[in-house]
């Protein structure tokens, strides 16, 4: 028997061109996680029946839910959408057109009050009803912007629409639906963009730091493929003497502020944060890693010399303490100076083995 309740569609825009565009791992990667940040956003008992690509299918059986707490919904998802958004672009390392176009997506909400009924398969609890295909069919109408709020007649039952924020202009249309056609008002939403309030930068950089040791070497290959295997952690224990692996990534994508290990071949382990990164293949890449307890990091700096050659430069810096220094250059610096520049002799060989992707 059918019941009466919210539906509730937050819709990635732009979900459509940009897997059409770019890596298709990395693009599933940015959708998931977004779609898991709408999920945990969800303040007013909303029930989730599907995902449905691009889109959550939310729903909520009972009377329908005040317009204003709604809005407080659609803000709180907007804003947590768009903040893991900006933190990413501002961190990320990658640069395939999947992580460079995430910026650019954004999200559409659809609410609608109808009648609808849950049924199982297994364990799956799915809707329908006539207004479960409405709700989706208003993801396709005639608004030309991609980041708005919709709102149909039958959950505003009469009442006009309510200006929540002080900066909202709310728009009337209609959709012609195989029911009828279907009122419904709407409203941007990009001015909440305005409102994010500025991200705190990661500080894992040493506080004061002195370089103990560089080592340097050129390439004979473009500074993108360079760069693109001395920045992959997968690839590190291909050429970095000593490694054995990469692994514990903290993130499928990493990015400045997230954690990795290096595991040695004599069975050590060191907790390593991606501290700095900056991206201009025209001239020069640089990044840097920073041990755990912040006293040691590693700077590689990657220039460009020409069309076809590169050069990489690996720094080594200490935390200023004459202590410290002074026992590095005694009993360590030797040895980790042979093992850099052995390290830049192995990925002389292995980089000309690395094809670059299509999408770097």
């Amino acid at each position: 028997m059918p019941h009466k309740g919210l539906l509730f569609i937050p819709d990635i825009s732009g979900f459509t061109r940009f897997v059409n565009e770019i890596e298709i791992e990395h693009s599933r990667h940015i959708i998931q996680q977004l779609l898991e940040i709408l999920i945990n956003a969800n303040q007013v008992g909303l029930e989730v029946s599907e995902v449905e690509g691009d889109a959550i299918l939310f729903y909520k059986f009972g009377d329908p839910v005040e317009l204003e707490a709604l809005y407080h919904q659609v803000q709180t998802m907007f804003t947590a959408f768009h903040q893991h958004i900006n933190a990413y672009n501002q961190r990320r390392i990658c640069q395939c057109k999947a992580c460079i176009s995430a910026i650019n997506l954004s999200l559409k909400v659809i609410t609608h009050y109808g009648e609808f009924t849950t049924y199982n398969v297994k364990n799956f609890s799915k809707l329908i009803g006539k207004d479960v295909i409405v709700a989706h069919q208003l993801l396709k109408n005639d608004i030309d912007q991609h980041e708005y709020w919709l709102v149909t007649q039958n959950l505003l039952q009469d009442a006009p629409p309510v200006d929540f924020a002080g900066w909202m202009q709310w728009n009337r249309s209609t959709k012609q639906t195989e029911t009828g056609e279907i009122p419904f008002h709407y409203t941007q939403l990009s001015e909440l963009k305005n409102e994010l309030p500025p991200l705190p930068a990661p500080y894992l950089e040493l506080a004061k730091k002195v370089k103990m040791l560089s080592v340097t070497e050129e390439y004979d290959v473009d500074i993108k493929t360079l760069c693109y295997t001395v920045v992959h952690f997968d690839l590190r224990h291909h050429w970095q003497k000593g490694i054995k692996a990469v692994d514990e990534v903290e993130h499928f994508l990493p990015g400045i502020g997230s954690s990795h290990r290096h595991l040695y071949e004599n069975g050590k382990g060191v907790i390593m944060y991606t501290s700095s990164f900056m991206y201009n293949p025209e001239e020069k890449v640089m990044f840097s890693e920073t041990e755990e307890k912040k006293t040691r990091a590693f700077y590689y700096t990657i220039e460009k010399m020409g069309d076809h050659q590169a050069r990489l430069t690996i720094d080594f810096y200490l935390t200023r303490n004459w202590v410290n220094q002074v026992l590095f250059t005694l009993t360590e610096k030797k040895k980790l100076q042979q093992t850099l520049q052995q390290s830049l002799l192995n990925l002389d060989a292995f980089v000309k083995t690395i094809v670059l992707p299509l999408e770097f």
